[in-house]
């Protein structure tokens, strides 16, 4: 089959590899019918490369067509459309009981002291191959996964997989009151649709970010857009009482513009050998913390931080004198997808598409386009929000 491969520092390519198998028996094999380009993939395209290995798939937000399952999968059979959360999980140990399938401790990676395995995504959470593939290999596929209908275009249902449910826990966890004002910092896909959920349930939303076209698709929701410079965080005190937002979320994560020594810092980390690099990774502060401290700043005393972007570093500064004097709560952490399916799959499904899943994708492709646009996402080029690939694999061969 044909998947996207990770060959080096800003090198994807589309190799020709072996098809999945079957491996255990509570696995299952899906045929993939869309599959999307992710932010947190532009870390591996960037900086996470030391945990990675040339010719690893690529990908974790995945749907499809079941066409083949292991003998003791019960709830699956050939023909099936699902999608495939990012996150693996068992659904039955302590942490998935209660909601917190990312920390599912039969899938933790406890050689690197991580959470649930996810797939497409380093050895730091398992090294488990891709969904930007013709075929996926589904582990645990009695619970990995959320079975759609068949009416309604992949598109509706497709961001299941991640960026819907991370931005509906990024709302959850920024405990916004009934009458309340969120900020959300960066409107790339996570941050579209934190602001349309938060909007949705009726608060006001002020969202920040320097790339017009994302303002542009922003405001065609109802979300009040401002520009990233130096006055931005007065422009919001003054428009909530001189206070600054109850809530803020910060949906950009450790690549934010800014912080120019750490920039420097993530390139020089790129030219160490993969031994040094990983130990540089894994115990120095390499995030750029600009929109962090920007929403420390920015969030009015009691106030939430909700972190839906990633971060990595293990020594990163954060001002805490500040943060205790403004008493301010932090939430963050991987996404818990299923924990929220049921709760935003009628949404998706609604005719009114309430939070315009049909208003975000910018690029759709042939998976054998990635390469090119995983560059384009990267640069912010050619007004590229989200992109989806469509690998085809109805023609590639497959023998079952």
């Amino acid at each position: 089959m044909k998947a996207l491969t990770w060959h080096g520092k800003r090198d994807v390519r589309i190799d020709d590899v072996p098809d999945p198998v079957l491996i255990e028996p509570t696995d299952a094999i899906i045929r993939v019918t869309s599959t999307a380009i992710c932010g947190s993939d532009l870390h591996l395209y960037e900086l996470l490369g030391p945990f990675l290995d040339r010719g690893d798939i690529l990908g974790h937000e995945t749907m499809g067509e079941v066409v083949e399952v292991g003998a003791d999968i019960r709830t699956l059979q050939p023909g099936d459309r699902v999608v495939i959360p990012f996150n693996i999980s068992c659904g039955t140990c302590w942490f998935c009981r209660r909601g917190l399938q990312s920390q599912c401790e039969t899938t933790q990676v406890r050689e690197y002291g991580s959470g649930a395995a996810l797939f497409g995504y380093t050895k730091l959470y398992g090294q488990v191959p891709g969904g930007q593939a013709e075929y996926l290999r589904v582990p645990l596929a009695d619970y990995n996964h959320v079975k759609v209908g068949h009416d309604l275009p992949d598109e509706r249902y497709l961001f299941l997989s991640d960026i819907l449910p991370t931005a509906w826990q990024g709302v959850e966890y920024a405990q916004i009151p009934t009458d309340g004002t969120v900020a959300v910092l960066g409107l790339g896909p996570v941050g579209q649709f934190a602001a349309r959920i938060a909007r949705s349930r009726g608060h006001r939303v002020l969202a920040v970010e320097p790339v017009p076209e994302r303002r542009a698709m922003a405001a065609r929701h109802g979300i009040e857009v401002f520009d990233l410079d130096g006055d931005t965080p007065e422009q919001l005190r003054d428009l909530t009482q001189g206070r600054g937002p109850d809530a803020v979320i910060d949906a950009v994560g450790l690549e934010a513009h800014g912080s120019p020594g750490i920039s420097v810092l993530q390139q020089a980390v790129g030219l160490l050998p993969d031994p040094l690099s990983r130990t540089v990774l894994e115990h120095a502060g390499v995030d750029r913390l600009a929109a962090l401290h920007s929403a420390i700043d920015i969030v009015r005393r009691g106030g939430t931080v909700s972190l839906s972007g990633v971060y990595a570093g293990d020594a990163d500064i954060l001002p805490m004198k500040t943060m205790f004097d403004k008493q301010i709560t932090l939430r963050m952490g991987q996404c818990n997808v299923k924990r929220w399916t049921d709760e935003v799959l009628p949404l998706v499904e609604d005719p009114a598409d309430p939070l315009g899943v049909m208003d975000l994708t910018t690029h759709h492709a042939a998976l054998t386009e990635a390469p090119d646009l995983y560059r384009k996402f990267q640069r912010k080029e050619d007004g590229c929000i989200k992109v989806v690939l469509r690998p085809g694999a109805a023609d590639s061969g497959r023998a079952l």
